[in-house]
């Protein structure tokens, strides 16, 4: 792992992604267009300085790989409703903890005295519900793929110990869905895509097959060090300028080419495709998942009724950042009244947020 970050190794690296780039700019009249769809993918193109030293050969623009972000405001003012009710515990990741609601956050709601508790894992939440018989302990199930298969974990761990005061609120988002209606609204025109590792450890280097076949995109699966970043660059602008589009794994050493099957396996005994709503995309049809009907007892959202106002409009524009139309220097609010500390969107408060990769590693822009 160590080469991958050698500042030697990225420096030859970074010059040969740069003569490629100029290579392709010759033959097409302009740089290249790449979206990395992974949020962790976003904040290390910002940290090891990549994205701001090839802004003049290679365009790179942040995807909808962060599931917080992703999250529409309706799922977010639920969540924080749901954790205010007494007899309840609410427990979930700490990224969720100061995501704006349309009154407040998880943070505040847990200052005023309700028992939210932040959980390295879902199985963790079990636990809690197993001590706390006399309360209703509920996880805010938020997540990509690469989480999904622990939230079955969970669900069959409370199943399996009979522990019926526990349940999940699912709002989860699947990646195949959400690349084709970004490409299916031509909103943004990419010339391919860096695939997002973690995600690809559970659904494998075919699971990206309807890129070539449908739509003519070509991707790279790469890592998350300097030089896996820069290679998996390198390796889409040959194959664009090959002309044959097509999938490549750069990332063989944890992905394979079918994913994780065991995983996969979870994940169809305990869920259903669900329409999910996207922030700034609205709803997209089969992107999310549900548990089936038959662990409707684990289901939070058919055990608490949570009613709503209309949510809260600002001029955040973090829908916009998320389906890369806009960076976030462009919204009226970036690093005036929305920063890390007084967070606006989404967008600023995630570790995978795009607004919070901008202002750690590129404000000075």
């Amino acid at each position: 792992m160590d080469q991958f970050s050698d500042s030697d190794l990225t420096l030859e690296s970074l010059h040969t992604v740069i003569r490629l780039a100029g290579r392709f700019k010759e033959v097409n009249n302009r740089p290249p267009v790449f979206m990395e769809v992974c949020g962790s993918h976003t904040m290390a193109f910002a940290k090891s300085g990549i994205k701001k030293r090839l802004k003049d050969h290679v365009e790179l623009i942040a995807g909808p790989g962060c599931p917080v972000c992703v999250t529409d405001q309706k799922s977010i003012d639920a969540m924080i409703t749901l954790g205010e009710s007494p007899n309840r515990i609410l427990c979930t990741f700490g990224d969720m903890m100061r995501v704006p609601g349309s009154r407040h956050s998880l943070m505040t709601a847990k200052a005023a005295g309700n028992d939210i508790r932040v959980v390295y894992s879902p199985l963790d939440s079990v636990r809690i519900a197993e001590e706390n018989p006399d309360k209703e302990v509920i996880f805010l199930g938020i997540g990509f793929e690469t989480t999904i298969p622990v939230l079955t974990l969970a669900i069959r761990e409370a199943e399996m110990k009979e522990v019926t005061n526990y349940s999940v609120w699912m709002t989860t988002k699947l990646v195949e869905p959400a690349l084709r209606a970004l490409l299916d609204s031509g909103d943004v025109k990419l010339d391919g895509f860096l695939l997002p590792g973690h995600v690809s450890i559970v659904l494998g280097k075919e699971s990206y097959d309807f890129l070539p076949a449908d739509y003519g995109m070509s991707g790279v699966i790469t890592g998350f060090e300097p030089v896996q970043l820069l290679s998996g660059i390198y390796k889409l602008m040959n194959v664009l300028l090959e002309g044959k589009p097509g999938i490549i794994n750069d990332y063989e050493s944890v992905v394979t080419e079918k994913g994780n099957l065991i995983a996969r396996e979870l994940m169809d005994h305990y869920l259903a495709p669900f329409d999910e709503e996207w922030r700034g995309m609205g709803v997209i049809q089969a992107s999310g998942l549900v548990l089936k009907d038959r662990f409707a007892i684990y289901d939070a959202k058919k055990k608490f009724q949570v009613s709503l106002a209309q949510p809260r409009k600002t001029k955040c524009r973090c829908g916009e950042i998320i389906r890369g139309l806009i960076t976030p220097e462009k919204c009226v609010l970036f690093n005036k009244s929305c920063t890390p500390s007084n967070p606006i969107g989404p967008c600023m408060v995630s570790t995978e947020g795009t607004c919070a990769a901008h202002y750690q590693y590129m404000r000075e822009d």
